[in-house]
């Protein structure tokens, strides 16, 4: 994501930034989770399944003198996201914006059908009432009216890249 699409999309998020808990799903480096935090987020959580990209997303929170403010989950997220999820709200951390960011390879895959069984129907359960779900997705996959019991909101268009933002229905 280049810097002013990031730049704007923080701009937009800024409302649930602030002391907010940030998920950085299929996070790669953790750019999207680090620079809300720079951005006021309290706390975020980081999701890859990677080892190799997890230990340079470490060293980006080590060199952001971070630590204290993040948790890195290692594995499958449609596999783990439930178990993350639930120890985060046993934390009493309910999650105000998630940014599902996955390999463009990947989305072109996607199942959306299942997707809403394994991530985002957990995502809308552990979100605050208000709390915002951030997809981005390449430009030639169409992005869902809904997920599970997520609405998508608003769609804007970065170059060659879709970024749209759900929320609960409820």
């Amino acid at each position: 994501m280049t810097g002013s699409a990031k730049k704007s999309l923080l701009s937009i998020l800024r409302p649930w930034l602030d002391g907010g808990t940030v998920l950085d799903l299929y996070c790669g480096t953790g750019t999207l989770g680090l620079e809300a935090l720079s951005n006021g987020a309290a706390r975020a959580c980081f999701a890859d399944r990677d080892p190799r990209v997890v230990e340079r997303l470490r060293r980006n929170i080590d060199t952001c003198q971070a630590d204290a403010a993040c948790s890195v989950w290692v594995g499958r997220v449609e596999q783990r996201l439930a178990d993350w999820l639930a120890k985060l709200r046993a934390a009493g951390h309910p999650v105000d914006i998630a940014f599902v960011d996955p390999p463009y390879a990947a989305a072109r895959t996607w199942t959306w059908r299942r997707l809403e069984r394994k991530v985002f129907t957990p995502l809308a359960e552990a979100m605050t009432d208000d709390g915002v779900v951030v997809l981005r997705l390449p430009d030639d996959v169409p992005e869902p009216e809904s997920l599970g019991p997520l609405t998508r909101q608003r769609t804007k268009n970065y170059g060659q890249m879709i970024v749209a933002f759900f929320q609960r229905t409820d």
